[in-house]
């Protein structure tokens, strides 16, 4: 397991087993994590591009990567669609993994973030992941008695060389079967949050509300 997957498992479970709320049809607070290089980012051409290429033409990246380009598009960015040659690029994932919601009068949840100027890793294939607290099971969005987590992850780089201008990552619950359970809605709102006050402060992990 990479040190990004042991921190941010780490963080989340500490953050699992500390808070108690009733989430209802409102995501949890959710948490974002922002690095660069403490420098002015150019503004200019830019393509929002899939982590994982596979996924780049389908339907679901579509609606995952317009709350990016929307961001992008509002902080001086021209964003360009199909051209696979702009210097920049914003390389998009987001995935999601669901644990059962305690059979207590409350629901148990936190959010972890962690980042490094490595990379997150992005995870491809399937819908399910493990966080290291207890078992994940596929999500569905559909089962109140779930705790959807999403996870966001975005990294602005130079093509010719890959060279990462600036990253972040956004974290957030929300309750099976609520707007926020599923990837468009919960992409929207984790976007909004990520590019907030941008670039942000590099290294620090911030709660939004």
């Amino acid at each position: 397991m990479s040190k990004f997957a042991r921190s941010s498992a780490a963080l989340f479970a500490i953050a699992l087993l500390a808070g108690c709320a009733d989430m209802g049809n409102v995501p949890a607070n959710l948490q974002v994590t922002r690095f660069h290089l403490n420098q002015p980012v150019a503004r200019g051409e830019i393509a929002v591009e899939a982590a994982n290429t596979a996924d780049q033409n389908s339907l679901e990246f579509q609606a995952i990567s317009a709350p990016v380009e929307r961001e992008l598009s509002r902080l001086g960015w021209t964003v360009s669609h199909g051209n696979g040659r702009t210097e920049q690029v914003a390389m998009v994932h987001l995935d999601q993994d669901a644990h059962e919601a305690p059979r207590t009068s409350g629901l148990s949840f936190g959010v972890g973030v962690g980042a490094g100027s490595g990379g997150y890793g992005y995870h491809h294939g399937g819908t399910a992941g493990a966080v290291g607290v207890g078992a994940t099971i596929p999500v569905s969005g559909n089962t109140p008695n779930l705790v959807i987590a999403s996870h966001l992850s975005v990294r602005i780089q130079r093509r010719s060389d890959a060279t990462v201008f600036w990253e972040g990552r956004a974290e957030m619950q929300a309750r099976g079967g609520s707007e926020f359970a599923g990837k468009a809605p919960a992409a929207d709102r984790l976007a909004a949050a990520l590019f907030r006050d941008f670039p942000g402060e590099s290294g620090r992990t911030i709660r939004v509300r």
